[in-house]
């Protein structure tokens, strides 16, 4: 398997089976923090549940090159960054990611998602990236406008969340654009 250094403590590696107790464990650890902005956590409560995740994240990679991966911070999974399902007609592509608690706030998301948004747009020669972010989520409205994004739009009650609908940033950046800022 390989990986993807980011500096001398951080790397990416694509999600294997082998990855579900550790990211179970981690999302378990992280919980509370997550519940407030992902929909999929309180369905989450048993290490099978992760493991049919990455089954079907392994089965998208294969089927439509979409890409999960784990971050590692020493040695230690961090979190995860995925490509959703490549649209290769439009050359365009999402991005989701999520930290446990005790990661935020130390830059790790933002390498990783610069890592990812050149790898889409420069080495698949995708046109589009996009990041969608609920918009009281501050910490993760940060990356895509550290990362230069434009920010396109607001979609009015676009996620159920557990304390009701959220509203959600729409983010995007264009290869040509990427192009001028790397």
């Amino acid at each position: 398997m390989f990986t993807y250094p980011l500096d001398d403590h951080i790397e990416l590696q694509p999600l294997a089976l082998q990855h579900a107790r550790p990211l179970f464990i981690l999302t378990n650890r992280s919980r509370d923090t997550l519940r407030e902005w992902l929909p999929w956590v309180d369905a989450i409560t048993e290490v099978d549940h992760t493991a049919n995740f990455v089954r079907n994240a392994i089965k998208q990679g294969a089927e439509n090159g979409a890409i999960s991966s784990g971050i590692w911070v020493q040695g230690e999974l961090a979190g995860m960054i995925s490509f959703h399902e490549i649209n290769w007609h439009n050359r365009s592509v999402s991005i989701g990611y999520w930290l446990g608690q005790e990661y935020v706030g130390q830059g790790i998301m933002s390498s990783a998602c610069r890592a990812f948004v050149d790898y889409a747009l420069m080495e698949l020669d995708l046109n589009r990236v996009e990041i969608r972010c609920a918009t009281g989520n501050l910490r993760s409205r940060a990356i895509p406008e550290r990362l230069g994004f434009v920010l396109e739009g607001i979609v009015r009650e676009a996620e159920l969340l557990p304390q009701g609908f959220v509203n959600h940033a729409i983010y995007g950046m264009i290869q040509s654009e990427w192009k001028l800022l790397r």
